[in-house]
């Protein structure tokens, strides 16, 4: 996981919106996370796979009218994700029960701010040194053991646990400065 700043998305985010042919930058940044946002409300590999498709079509589309305010540019992809799978789930209902036109809208908007703080997390966990941000990223989002982690990076278990407790430490005063 290669580290961007904020400053450097900024950078890349002008230099899409100025050359759409750079938004392929932004896309193999952001591939992943999107997917995984998309799969894990879909659990259908092929509808996953079509809205993920489709939430970058959008972006791409829509690329000229993103504003920088601030929050990571896959918060903007997100909520480009949400709404499509909100529609998608409208289209389904409408399919299925014509005489239904009701969705939970609290719930899209709970799920919003559910996305806003993974954002920031994600951004917080980019911040981290590189050590601390590596056994993080191992620990939680592969899952792996701190005996797994100590094999892999060549270092004591104890070093592995006092660089997980460092970097969750960090985690926590950046998420509170939010």
């Amino acid at each position: 996981m290669s580290q961007v700043t904020e400053s450097d998305e900024r950078l890349l985010i002008e230099a899409a919106q100025n050359d759409p042919s750079r938004f392929g930058e932004l896309y193999e940044k952001n591939f992943y996370r999107v997917y995984a946002y998309v799969a894990r409300r879909v659990r259908d590999r092929a509808e996953t796979q079509d809205l993920t498709a489709h939430v970058f079509h959008q972006a791409l589309a829509n690329l000229g009218k993103f504003k920088w305010k601030g929050s990571p540019f896959a918060a903007w992809l997100y909520r480009i994700a949400s709404n499509a799978i909100a529609d998608q789930a409208k289209r389904k209902a409408r399919e299925s029960m014509p005489q239904s036109d009701s969705i939970d809208e609290s719930s899209t908007t709970v799920d919003l701010e559910r996305v806003e703080r993974r954002a920031r997390l994600f951004s917080a966990v980019d911040k981290l040194p590189d050590d601390q941000r590596r056994v993080i990223v191992m620990r939680f989002a592969d899952e792996m053991s701190i005996r797994e982690i100590a094999d892999e990076l060549g270092r004591s278990e104890g070093a592995v646990k006092q660089l997980q407790f460092r970097g969750l430490e960090n985690l926590r005063n950046r998420l509170n400065e939010y």
